[in-house]
């Protein structure tokens, strides 16, 4: 038994196309319909209750186009409005930072953990709650790297200003002995090889990549798959279309996404 539907995948901005990507690498079979709600970004500025609404709204619009599972691609979004969506929603919902989690949990040899993020993302408390409600002999190093997202959308990813910030902000994790860092923006996993470069001994945990493996996983295990023979198809839905989108085409593995339509909410 399959199910063609595609799965919904969002984001307050175009951070997202990471998980988007990593989705398209772990499920080739499947369909995907992305909303970047470039119109209204960044959430982080926003408090809970209209995070909570800007998501629910972008939620209605893919299910509008009925989706079989929803991933929330925003750490910011999944921090305020998961538990929300999960109860509102009859689909399956996955967040971006549990899948984070659960890898840096599993990685760490020293129990010495960093999060860096944007500074809502920090504020929020969310990955240390989370991390220190599954493991409570572990010690949580955040830093918010607010400097990060403007670099990776300038396409600065290799230019000797990015490898100075990330010394900057990364360094106090050094110092403290951190062996193991969780990437908690979507953005920053256009930084990691920049960041591998400084710090080659420091694990870094790529939330898109292990959300994808969980959606993989959690589409086996509902039997949710599509067709094994279908070749899947993308289509991209923003609420504002700005030239950035060229900027992290570029970034992302070659991959171009032909068909991008402006929406409103």
């Amino acid at each position: 038994m399959t199910d063609a539907r595609a799965i919904g995948v969002f984001d307050s901005g175009l951070g997202g196309l990471t998980v988007l990507t990593a989705l398209m690498r772990a499920l080739p079979h499947e369909d995907f319909i992305y909303f970047g709600d470039t119109a209204r970004v960044p959430y982080g500025a926003r408090s809970s209750r209209i995070i909570q609404r800007y998501s629910q709204e972008v939620a209605d619009f893919l299910l509008s186009h009925e989706i079989k599972m929803l991933v929330i691609a925003c750490n910011t979004a999944t921090a305020h409005a998961e538990d929300v969506l999960k109860k509102n929603l009859s689909i399956p919902v996955i967040g971006v930072i549990q899948p984070g989690v659960d890898a840096l949990l599993a990685r760490t040899r020293n129990r010495r953990v960093g999060v860096i993020g944007t500074r809502s993302t920090i504020k929020s408390g969310e990955y240390s709650r989370r991390i220190q409600n599954q493991s409570t002999n572990i010690e949580v190093f955040p830093k918010a790297c607010a400097l990060f997202v403007p670099l990776v959308e300038e396409g600065w990813v290799d230019k000797r200003i990015t490898a100075l910030v990330i010394q900057e902000y990364l360094s106090e994790l050094i110092r403290e002995e951190v062996d193991t860092v969780v990437l908690g923006c979507t953005h920053y996993p256009l930084l990691k090889a920049a960041i591998q470069k400084e710090y080659p001994d420091l694990t870094l945990i790529d939330s898109s990549e292990e959300t994808a493996l969980t959606v993989a996983r959690s589409i086996a295990s509902m039997s949710l798959n599509n067709n094994p023979e279908h070749s899947g198809h993308t289509r991209i839905f923003l609420s504002d279309v700005t030239d950035q989108m060229n900027h992290l085409e570029s970034l992302l593995a070659g991959h171009s996404f032909a068909s991008v339509q402006e929406v409103q909410l």
